[in-house]
């Protein structure tokens, strides 16, 4: 089989994160990555996302095969903070940032490995399957470019997200859906020095709730956190107002609906204690997806990675991605692996022969 040009993975992959695209300032690396899209001969279309959202735009690709299927590749455009002058550092097969910035592995490593193998097939002249891609603004934060996505423009009904870690070969059938709380608690000013019992604490209420909350790992399935508390004016004031904000993820529907009435309850609870006020706003981020193992998309995954001799893994991940989206969409999306590592911090970093392995895939893959 013809292999992938790894000196010409890595050049691109280092093109793409020297591009500045921190969420929302994604238009300098999509125009870069349309341009690339289009001198692969695929038809290009920019699906608009509104500007409070980014100065980008989403993308929506297509390049006809010859083979009678087809599949969507997708990754996200944007990068997490610290995330602009990106200085790569390649040492001893693996590249990673100089320490003061997230690399942008995620999600620049399956954008480039997608173009890579796609180029190969196209040097090698070989017949491949129809291919669409799908690629993302703002997905860092929650997965907003993929919820702007007009997925009547995508015919596949199979598709693959490239935006995980671990070895090359896992693969991400299960996810959980993620609801988030929004919560405003009010008390009442007095002085904390001359009349401390007059007022209502808003600080304490929080506290009671939260020492009566369960949280963190509730289970193999489901996870709570507490993630922002924003509250006080000064130390000579009782805290008359306090906001938070939380999550919940579960797998499982039903588990993810009780965790979030616990939360609730308890907020409730505190806050007819002590006489406070309570609001909370709960949303829904994202649902949970399932695939079956025995689903032939997955089959074909396991197929085109043992033909490598790459040993597929099928996993479940706390986190949410663009897959969870799609699937809402009524897509059958796995999401894979690039070899990305420690993520979303400055020590992100990922190997070249992973990167290298993960390309090779979606080359043998996309001829099959």
């Amino acid at each position: 089989m013809s292999q992938v040009d790894q000196n010409r993975l890595v050049d691109n992959f280092i093109k793409l994160i020297k591009i500045d695209s921190e969420s929302g300032n994604e238009l300098e690396v999509a125009l870069e990555i349309e341009a690339q899209l289009q001198k692969l001969g695929f038809e290009v279309e920019r699906l608009a996302v509104p500007e409070s959202l980014s100065n980008g735009f989403n993308i929506y690709a297509k390049l006809e095969g010859k083979i009678d299927e087809s599949v969507v590749l997708s990754c996200h455009m944007d990068t997490v903070a610290p995330g602009n002058a990106i200085e790569p550092v390649i040492e001893d097969g693996i590249i990673r940032s100089a320490g003061d910035t997230i690399l942008g592995g995620d999600d620049k490593s399956g954008i480039a490995a997608i173009v890579e193998a796609i180029q190969t097939i196209q040097e090698n002249n070989l017949e491949h399957k129809t291919i669409e891609i799908a690629f993302t603004v703002f997905e860092e934060g929650g997965l907003h470019g993929s919820k702007q996505f007009d997925e009547s423009k995508i015919q596949s009904k199979n598709g693959i997200v490239l935006d995980s870690g671990g070895p090359i070969g896992t693969i991400i059938t299960v996810a959980p859906g993620q609801q988030n709380l929004k919560v405003n608690i009010t008390g009442k000013p007095a002085h904390a020095g001359l009349a401390p019992e007059q007022g209502i604490n808003a600080l304490t209420v929080a506290a009671d709730a939260i020492s009566n909350m369960k949280l963190s790992r509730i289970d193999a399935e489901t996870t709570a956190n507490i993630g922002v508390v924003n509250g006080g004016q000064a130390t000579n004031v009782v805290m008359p107002s306090l906001y938070l904000e939380a999550e919940a993820r579960s797998i499982d529907e039903e588990k993810l609906a009780i965790q979030v009435a616990h939360m609730v309850e308890t907020f409730e609870a505190a806050a007819e204690k002590h006489g406070a006020e309570l609001s909370i706003e709960s949303t829904r981020a994202y649902n949970p997806f399932q695939i079956a193992d025995s689903h032939p998309h997955i089959m074909a995954i396991q197929e085109a990675f043992t033909a490598l001799d790459i040993q597929p893994i099928l996993a479940s991940t706390g986190g949410g991605s663009d897959a969870n989206i799609f699937s809402e969409k009524g897509l059958t999306v796995a999401n894979l692996s690039t070899g990305m590592s420690k993520v979303h911090t400055t020590e992100e970093f990922i190997a070249i022969e992973d990167m290298q392995k993960i390309s090779q895939f979606l080359m043998s893959f996309l001829i099959k």
